[in-house]
């Protein structure tokens, strides 16, 4: 869409439902990302379109505010295929944001880091966790601060326990006599293998057991280093929860019973 001041015109519009002369704020639709851009960069259009509607000067200062608060944050989150973020991944980005300009811990290290997507899943009761897909080049970064990340995010997101997972993608099998070879990586068993490592970090996996049960179903017991107890003995039931929701399996997450 070609941006000029008639559209901005239109959209602001739409946006504040007619010019507003005073500092009552009665927000519809949000405009679209290039017209933030554009009202941000725009210079003496921007001046011009909120002179046109007669925006007092407290009005402008928050109106400039807002527009500013929603485009930085967005630089945080790269969805696939440019999709739009949800209205909950723009609060996760927004976090994302916020750690980097306020944490003197984090700053440095969550410059130049982003995440893919996020989303809300249901552990038990009111109890939900959240789970961040991070880009999977960017995982061994995310691994170097994922302790004080996920403590901070926690923070904001009170109540909620927080799961980075590296975003991977799982490829089909060759057709029968292709010359084309799928990396071992991109297999579904190897995929929810490495998902598996990602949800329990930092913690690392000692053992696993598989029991079937008598009607023929499975439920596998992974065994977790106890060195990282204070860090997840607290979550292992979102850990049930979150693969359970992502991979469709049922896994018992449990600390080796150490002789006295």
């Amino acid at each position: 869409m070609k941006l000029n001041v008639r559209t901005i015109t239109a959209q602001i519009h739409t946006y504040y439902k007619g010019p507003y002369k005073s500092d009552n704020v009665n927000p519809g639709p949000n405009p679209s990302t290039e017209t933030l851009g554009f009202l941000i960069h725009g210079g003496e259009l921007k001046q011009s379109l909120l002179f046109h509607f007669g925006v007092s000067h407290l009005f402008h200062l928050w109106l400039l505010f807002q527009i500013s608060k929603m485009y930085t944050s967005r630089k945080k989150i790269h969805k696939d295929k440019d999709a739009e973020p949800t209205e909950f991944e723009e609060s996760v980005a927004q976090a994302f944001f916020d750690l980097e300009n306020t944490n003197q811990d984090l700053k440095s290290d969550l410059k130049d880091l982003y995440i893919n997507s996020a989303v809300q899943i249901d552990v038990s009761g009111s109890r939900k966790a959240v789970v961040i897909h991070v880009p999977y080049r960017l995982r061994k970064a995310f691994r170097k601060v994922h302790v004080k990340l996920v403590r901070e995010l926690e923070k904001k997101f009170s109540g909620k326990d927080v799961i980075l997972i590296a975003t991977r993608r799982i490829l089909r099998p060759p057709k029968k006599g292709s010359a084309v070879q799928r990396p071992r990586s991109r297999t579904l068993t190897a995929v929810h293998e490495a998902m598996l490592e990602d949800v329990v970090l930092p913690a690392e996996i000692v053992g696993k057991r598989t029991r079937y049960r008598i009607d023929g179903s499975k439920i596998m017991k992974v065994y977790l280093d106890p060195k990282e107890r204070n860090n997840t003995e607290y979550k292992l039931e979102t850990f049930s929860a979150v693969y359970r929701k992502l991979a469709g399996k049922d896994v018992v997450f449990e600390f080796p019973v150490t002789e006295a």
